[in-house]
């Protein structure tokens, strides 16, 4: 049985982003250009994450939302009137998602591992902190994601993040990679 220690779990990280880069560019040179063309620069836009240790990072996203939107927690915003037209589409087909890569790459994140938070979700925040949840990295997708996604209560996601940290192996990792995929497919628990 595979060790899935920090260090392969990392080479997994650095040799599969490294991959994804490379096989996906094209699509990411597409949406990028989507992007632009729908409401312009930047195409890509930085915002601040908690990572491991309770740390602040920048995560990276295919801009989603018009230029002038407040930084919150998307449950604040109003509907999908925030959303620009390729957002939608973005959203639901997860490709906001890709430049993460590059934080997987750079070691901010992995690829399965707790959702990072913005630092403005106070009362999900204090829970995983309570729960040791920032032990790890932040990952791509996880076991709550792969769980219910939006439609868990904050109390369920941590417990589920918990979850994660005490089982994780590689063969959870790939349990749950699949299970994004086959979620990202059909549009399920998109948020």
């Amino acid at each position: 049985m595979l060790n899935w220690g920090a260090d392969v779990k990392r080479a997994f990280d650095i040799a599969a982003s490294v991959a994804a880069l490379f096989l996906l560019s094209p699509l990411l040179a597409m949406v990028s250009l989507l992007v632009y063309f729908d409401d312009g620069a930047p195409v890509v836009f930085k915002q601040d994450r908690v990572g491991k240790h309770n740390e602040i990072f920048k995560i990276y996203k295919f801009r989603t939302m018009r230029r002038e939107t407040r930084n919150t927690a998307q449950s604040e915003l109003r509907g999908g009137e925030c959303l620009t037209r390729s957002g939608r589409l973005l959203r639901r087909l997860s490709l906001d998602e890709l430049p993460q890569l590059l934080n997987i790459l750079a070691g901010q994140m992995r690829f399965v591992g707790p959702r990072p938070l913005i630092p403005e979700e106070t009362e999900i925040r204090a829970l995983r902190l309570a729960a040791g949840v920032y032990a790890v990295p932040p990952g791509l997708t996880g076991w709550a994601q792969v769980n219910g996604r939006a439609s868990v209560m904050d109390d369920e996601k941590v417990a589920l993040d918990k979850e994660y940290i005490a089982r994780q192996s590689f063969w959870l990792d790939m349990k749950i990679l699949a299970m994004t995929a086959g979620q990202v497919i059909t549009s399920k628990n998109v948020e």
